[in-house]
This record gives C-alpha cells, sequence and structure tokens, in this order.
C-alpha cells in the first residue's frame, strides 16, 4: 500500500508542477524496468544489445513528447537499424535470437510508453494520465476485490491462473465507472465516452498483464524484478499499462475528432 501510495504522489507532483518533469520520471522507471528486462533475458543466455536499445530507449521518449508520433516512429526505426548493425560485431551464433529480443524490447518498452508522452504533450496533457493511469489501476482493483471473494471460473489457469471470469466483470465494472466519472470532471468530455473508454481498457489491462505472465513462464521466473517490496520489479507493476496506453491514446483522438 504504501508503495502504491509513494509512486501515485510522484506522478501526481511530477504532473501538476512542472509537467516536463513527468518525462524524468518516466525516464528513471523506465531504465529500471529496461534493466530488468535485460537481466530476465540474459538468464536464458538472449544477450540484448544493450547500447544502442539504452540510448534509442531513452531518447524515445523525450522525441515523442516534442516532435510527436512521427519523430517516435523514426526514433524506432533508427533503434532497430543500429541494434541490428551493433549486434554484428559478436558474430553470427544467436544473432536472430538477440537481436529478435533487442527489437522486441524496444517495441515492447519505449515505443509503447512513448505513447504516454503523446498524452502528456496537449495542455490538458495531466489530466490525460492520470485518468490513463486510473482507469488502469481501477482493472487491477476492482478485479482483486471481486476475484478475490467470488472468483471461480478461471480464464487461462495455464497462463495465469489466479485470473477468474468474475474478476474480470467486477475489472470492467470499475473501469466503466471511473473512466466516466474521470472523463467528466476531468476532461470536460460526456460520460457514455468514459464507459467506452473504460470498456477497452479492462480488454487492454488484462491482457497486458496475460502477456507478461507468458514472458515470465517463457523465461521460468516468477518476477522480473524484486525493488518494489509487495509488488515485484517495475516491470510488473507496467504490464497493464504498456499494452492500454497506446489504445487510450487512440480512443481520446478519435473522442477529440468528433468533438
Amino acid at each position: 500500500m504504501g508503495v502504491g501510495l509513494g509512486l501515485a504522489a510522484l506522478v501526481l507532483v511530477s504532473l501538476y508542477t512542472v509537467r516536463e518533469s513527468f518525462i524524468l520520471v518516466v525516464l528513471v522507471f523506465g531504465g529500471v524496468a529496461l534493466w530488468e528486462l535485460n537481466s530476465a533475458f540474459a538468464g536464458r543466455q538472449i544477450r540484448i544489445p544493450m547500447p544502442p536499445v539504452a540510448i534509442g530507449s531513452a531518447a524515445m521518449l523525450p522525441v515523442a513528447f516534442f516532435y510527436g508520433p512521427g519523430g517516435m516512429v523514426v526514433t524506432l526505426a533508427s533503434t532497430v537499424l543500429v541494434l541490428l548493425i551493433w549486434r554484428m560485431k559478436d558474430g553470427s551464433e544467436g544473432y536472430v535470437r538477440d537481436t529478435t529480443a533487442g527489437v522486441f524490447t524496444v517495441v515492447y518498452l519505449p515505443f509503447l510508453v512513448g505513447f504516454a508522452m503523446l498524452l502528456l504533450e496537449p495542455e490538458n496533457g495531466a489530466h490525460q494520465i492520470v485518468t490513463f493511469i486510473a482507469v488502469t489501476v481501477a482493472s487491477d482493483i476492482g478485479g482483486f476485490f471481486v476475484g478475490a471473494y467470488l472468483g471461480k471460473h478461471k480464464i487461462a489457469p495455464k497462463i495465469s491462473p489466479k485470473k477468474t471470469w468474475e474478476g474480470f466483470a467486477g475489472s470492467a465494472l470499475t473501469c466503466m465507472g471511473v473512466g466516466a466519472w474521470l472523463m467528466v470532471w476531468l476532461l470536460d468530455s460526456p460520460w457514455w465516452q468514459g464507459v467506452v473508454l473504460g470498456a477497452c481498457v479492462v480488454l487492454t489491462a488484462t491482457l497486458g498483464d496475460l502477456v507478461e505472465s507468458m514472458i515470465k513462464r517463457d523465461l521460468g521466473i516468477k518476477d522480473l524484478g524484486s525493488l518494489l517490496p509487495g509488488h515485484g520489479g517495475v516491470m510488473d507493476r507496467l504490464d497493464s499499462l504498456l499494452i492500454t496506453v497506446p489504445v487510450v491514446w487512440i480512443l481520446l483522438q478519435t473522442f477529440h475528432s468528433f468533438a
């Protein structure tokens, strides 16, 4: 509980004081997440070309904020090109394995996080970020409490044995309720847009959890890190957020275009 409240306070202070300081917060936690993912791959003898991956990842976030989607895509393509060339110096053995893991890492972590920078850029960017995070966290909270007391029917027992359809229903109701509230309160938008947002977020948040569960099972580990007491690593807290953020950005862009 204390860790979660501390992270929430850090996010809110950075967003509502100097908005650009949120980029620094994300860079720090993104760097830790990258280190965790690299360590997990290394445990299976997969060697990510870290210098180009780390530099490209660090550049992608401010580029996304200042130069938009086009800049983010150019940075992604440049990073992939450099890592493909960089890995050549270590020979052909494991080349496809290592470069594939490197490309996966760049797309899964900094590229998806870059959509949060796109959410941050407009004048109401702080409100958009709060809405995105709150609705996503609502999925975890609603799913946890309903699943803990009523959960009986497993969604994917071989991937994530704790997830149930009852918990998913709890997540959906919580997401749609929080989404409707925040879209009206923070973004001055119709309540039904928040319901649509929440319905989409519960799907992406659940899929995000399942995707990371697949990664951990394939790598043979329980958690991707241990930095956050009671929460695992930073990557273990980002799983649902990573898959959700591009969908939230697309939806808010679509809502805005019809306003």
